[in-house]
């Protein structure tokens, strides 16, 4: 039991390398190792995640359907960031200053949402995740849409968030996770780890903003946790990346099992 915990934590190391990469550097670069003269901190952080990037390509640690994850990730990201530090909407901003930005965000930005997208991918590939009583990629993918258009819409018109958790809970009540570790497979019910996943990620951005790599208003002038509201924020995203990972990364047959390709 033991090995398998200590092999199941390594595989689940391995997956979240490139976000626990990018922890690493937001923390050792808040005060401890920065200012370095004539560079901007979000600059060296994005050529940073560069060189993460090529290293796992170069060595073989990521997949060509992975890098092709990690680049959509990357467009959808910029553009949910350029509409949400916009002045006129201010859900956040990057309180330091970058050569390499686009309006109000610095391009490193990317790769913060990049690294959701592998987890999400190589967590499927290392732990040879299957699942039984997955829905439709119809209503999956329409999931997704709602989810992602509700970033946006929700400063316009009402916000429909808590529509969409029921419409997921819907959807995944029944779904079922299969992945294996040390050639024993496991199975768990899918919504409690997608929940897990959303807290992991909660967790993260509690790290990232105390390392003052974004700041929301109400910690512009002292740091204060991450409220629990934004576990929703988080989850609704997981879901839509889930879709998109599922979408590339395998098949589903008319049974509602999905396997990898």
């Amino acid at each position: 039991m033991l090995k398998t915990l200590i092999h199941g934590s390594a595989l689940g190391i391995a997956s979240a390398l490139f976000g626990l990469l990018l922890l690493l550097a937001f923390v050792l670069t808040h005060q401890l190792v920065w200012p370095i003269a004539g560079i901007y901190r979000y600059d060296a952080l994005l050529a940073y995640a560069l060189i993460i990037q090529i290293f796992l390509v170069y060595f073989k640690l990521e997949t060509p359907r992975e890098v092709w994850v990690i680049a959509i990730f990357h467009i959808m990201a910029m553009v949910m960031e350029l509409f949400l530090t916009h002045p006129s909407i201010g859900s956040w901003h990057y309180p330091e200053q970058a050569i390499f930005r686009i309006a109000n965000v610095p391009l490193f930005a990317g790769f913060m949402y990049s690294a959701v997208g592998s987890f999400l991918a190589r967590g499927l590939r290392l732990f040879k995740v299957s699942f039984i009583n997955l829905p439709s990629l119809i209503w999956l993918g329409l999931l997704a849409i709602l989810s992602y258009a509700n970033f946006f819409s929700k400063f316009f018109i009402a916000d429909i968030r808590n529509i969409l958790f029921v419409l997921s809970v819907v959807l995944f009540f029944n779904t079922r996770l299969l992945f294996s570790i040390q050639a024993k497979e496991y199975q768990l019910p899918f919504l409690p780890v997608l929940l897990t996943m959303a807290f992991m990620v909660w967790l993260a951005e509690n790290i990232a903003t105390f390392a003052n790599i974004w700041r929301y208003p109400s910690q512009a002038d002292l740091w204060h946790m991450v409220g629990w509201g934004k576990l929703g924020s988080w989850y609704l995203l997981l879901s839509l990346s889930l879709v998109l990972v599922l979408a590339v990364m395998g098949k589903r047959d008319s049974g509602g099992q999905w396997k990898l390709l």
